[in-house]
């Protein structure tokens, strides 16, 4: 008698009872009814989605396939939106004279050497004949708009509706406000109203302002208005990994690019880099 490997119980079974049926049992398988798509497991009704989280909705919406009529409801509204936000800007800083950005934190207090110290240039700035644009909200954004209307200048505020630490400060002038929704927007009006930027340190908004700013100049789409980084402890590590790796290791700009940029330490020294800029082209404030 054949001597039966060692198997499990349930192998056992099965062999015995289809030993000379002459038949190949095919087992089934497992995946052949299961769900090819998240669609097919909402059709079936075989998922139930758990609390999502505000977050969890705008990952999972990018995937929810959209018919024509909801694209062209959801996108028009969207694209009106936009455009109402150009219209209020372009209205209202159209004719503001010239203009100096100044970006950096949110979160920098009011005893900060940073804050003291963007305060003292935009009240200088002011005291030259310039106006003062910011991001209109807390930390050095207050600081400039501050310095500004101590001084009786333009202080202007665009405004960016955040879920955490954006608001507007009180510094602003009431018809020089503007609140927006879309960062794209905002930053075109840093850019496209502005004859000079002072960079305080800042996180990731800020820097996102100055290369935004570096690269349209770098690209010839601005003037190559001047860009005042204050605080050489803050910036010169970055740049100098700049000139290290991206400028000489890999050659992803030109040597040039770098001029773009100006680091210091003072605040006399910021507002001088923009009045000699200006003074190149025998040209000044004219309010």
């Amino acid at each position: 008698m054949k001597k039966l490997r060692k198997t499990s119980k349930t192998k056992l079974n099965d062999e015995s009872q289809n030993t000379g049926s002459g038949q190949t049992i095919i087992q089934p398988d497992i995946n052949d009814n299961k769900a090819k798509s998240i669609t097919d497991l909402r059709e079936s009704g075989q998922v139930t989605a758990p609390p999502a989280s505000e977050e969890d909705i705008k990952i999972r919406q990018a995937f929810v396939d959209k018919d024509w009529n909801e694209i062209k409801i959801a996108d028009s509204w969207q694209i009106f939106k936009v455009m109402a936000e150009f219209v209020d800007g372009f209205e209202k800083l159209g004719k503001i004279g010239p203009c100096v950005s100044i970006f950096g934190s949110a979160r920098t207090k009011a005893d900060n050497n940073y804050y003291i110290m963007a305060e003292e240039i935009a009240a200088k700035l002011v005291r030259h004949g310039y106006g003062v644009i910011t991001g209109g909200g807390p930390g050095i954004m207050e600081a400039g708009n501050k310095g500004a209307h101590s001084e009786g200048g333009k202080s202007v505020g665009l405004n960016i509706q955040l879920p955490f630490e954006q608001f507007n400060n009180i510094y602003i002038d009431a018809d020089k406000l503007i609140n927006f929704d879309y960062f794209f927007v905002r930053k075109v009006m840093f850019v496209k109203y502005a004859q000079g930027f002072i960079v305080m340190p800042g996180g990731f908004g800020t820097l996102d302002e100055l290369f935004e700013a570096i690269t349209l100049i770098q690209t010839r789409k601005i003037g190559a208005f001047p860009i005042v980084l204050v605080g050489r402890s803050y910036w010169e590590g970055l740049f100098k990994w700049i000139e290290d790796v991206m400028l000489n290791v890999e050659n992803n700009i030109h040597k040039e690019d770098l001029d773009l940029v100006h680091i210091v330490d003072d605040a006399t020294e910021a507002v001088k880099i923009i009045d000699d800029f200006y003074g190149k082209y025998l040209l000044s404030p004219n309010f």
